[in-house]
């Protein structure tokens, strides 16, 4: 007889799968290479979540090719932190908000908490609104029937229940896969302008002069870095373990740390195509310039095929939007479980923490549907990567500081270089952030 789970399980429970993906010191150097690739992946999900799609999209048919230097900047950027979150979570055994509990005051570490849980409902309500959107795309039915089938996904975290963690990275590979095949595919049915493309990744303030390309790059800025994702990938990197062998710890962790920054910096650059490649298809679909321009990311499949001048266009845009809502999901449970346990202290079943994340994010889902109508799916997403735009400077200030205390991080602090980048990043991004934030509350 089937009884659901009354306690936190694997794959999705950070303390469960600690330690359980083993690496040999005696294999060579491309089997500890795959044995170490997985982290990045899980990481490299939310930088092509429908909330990146939305900014992506608005950006590409409002500007062209214009806007591709700040998807590279801003991916550049993410690659930075989440190495600092990947180093922090391999040398000290601990992740992210765990140091935050254990490192602040009560008050300052639930507050942090807040922000963190706030920034994964909002990522949250963008898988709902993208999943929702590809279902009333592919399977025709209404955008409120769409949100109220994004809540089966409760049923995949609980048919995963057990399982082991490389069989979930496997699963997030094969939507990844999924994700890029579907837009390179249509990449190639629209034909985009490859001068243009190589022009707009020559980074120019010229280009971001305009007021409205000004709020759009901000916008993909604040949607590229997500926060919950830097507690993500300091708690999942500790999925491996090294034997100590002839190395000693040092010497183990130096290898962890090398072999773990390969695992990010090749996921995210993925992570950069994928992102730049929605840019540019709707650059080079709906982009006009004087005019007529697509502006939702709801319209852009309607128009897709008739420009592309086939059917299997907007199938495949449909398709790698589901694929991109699901990843995300499953990424975003275990962040989920990552800052609960690492705040609180706190354990529950998967199931649960999905079906808590996610009624907190179907609640405004379907009242925006209902009220706003079919054109309401743009206009959220944006407004959800605001909301986290607003969380990510207190994911990154308690990171940076972390990795630069030399009594927790050893010789593996950061060097006095990194810790300048991260903190002119941090300055960079909150002042983007406060700006943007401002201009959609004037606005």
């Amino acid at each position: 007889m089937f009884k659901l789970p009354t306690t936190a399980t694997a794959p999705f429970c950070p303390s469960e799968v600690s330690g359980t993906v083993t690496v040999p010191e005696s294999d060579p150097f491309w089997k500890k290479v795959i044995r170490y690739a997985g982290p990045g992946l899980m990481v490299s999900v939310g930088y092509m979540d429908p909330g990146n799609w939305a900014t992506a999209i608005q950006g590409g048919s409002q500007f062209g090719y214009q806007l591709l230097f700040v998807v590279v900047l801003s991916s550049l950027a993410a690659i930075v932190l989440q190495c600092l979150s990947m180093r922090l979570g391999i040398v000290t055994g601990k992740d992210l908000a765990v140091h935050c509990r254990e490192q602040y005051s009560p008050l300052s570490a639930k507050a942090l908490w807040l922000f963190a849980e706030l920034s994964i409902i909002a990522c949250d309500l963008a898988e709902v609104l993208g999943c929702a959107l590809a279902f009333h795309l592919l399977l025709g039915v209404s955008l409120p029937t769409g949100v109220a089938l994004t809540a089966l996904d409760t049923l995949l975290i609980l048919a995963l229940k057990g399982k082991g963690f490389r069989q979930l990275e496997a699963i997030i590979l094969a939507l990844i896969a999924t994700i890029a095949i579907c837009l390179f595919a249509e990449l190639a049915l629209v034909s985009p302008d490859w001068h243009a493309v190589a022009a707009g990744l020559v980074p120019s303030l010229e280009k971001i002069a305009d007021r409205d390309a000004l709020y759009l790059a901000i916008g993909i800025l604040g949607a590229t870095v997500m926060p919950h994702n830097l507690y993500l990938h300091s708690s999942v990197v500790q999925t491996r373990v090294a034997s100590l062998g002839m190395q000693g710890r040092e010497g183990r962790l130096a290898e962890a740390i090398g072999m773990s920054r390969i695992d990010t910096v090749v996921s995210l650059i993925l992570a950069l195509f994928i992102n730049g490649a929605i840019l540019v298809l709707a650059a080079a679909a709906f982009h006009k310039p004087g005019g007529g321009n697509v502006m939702d990311i709801d319209q852009a499949y309607y128009l897709l095929a008739p420009v592309a001048g086939t059917a299997m266009a907007a199938i495949l845009f449909g398709l790698a939007l589901l694929a991109s809502g699901q990843s995300s999901t499953f990424t975003g449970t275990i962040a989920g479980q990552v800052i609960m346990e690492g705040f609180l202290k706190m354990k529950i079943p998967c199931w649960q923490r999905r079906l808590i994340t996610r009624a907190l994010a179907l609640a405004p889902a379907m009242v925006g549907v209902l009220t706003l109508g079919d054109h309401a799916i743009g206009k959220m997403l944006v407004g959800s990567q605001v909301v986290l735009s607003m969380q990510l400077p207190f994911a990154m200030y308690p990171l940076i500081r972390l990795t630069g205390r030399s009594d927790l991080m050893g010789r593996f602090v950061n060097a006095w270089w990194t810790s300048s980048l991260a903190w002119c990043l941090f300055v960079v991004i909150s002042a983007a952030n406060m700006w943007m934030v401002w201009q959609a509350l004037s606005g």
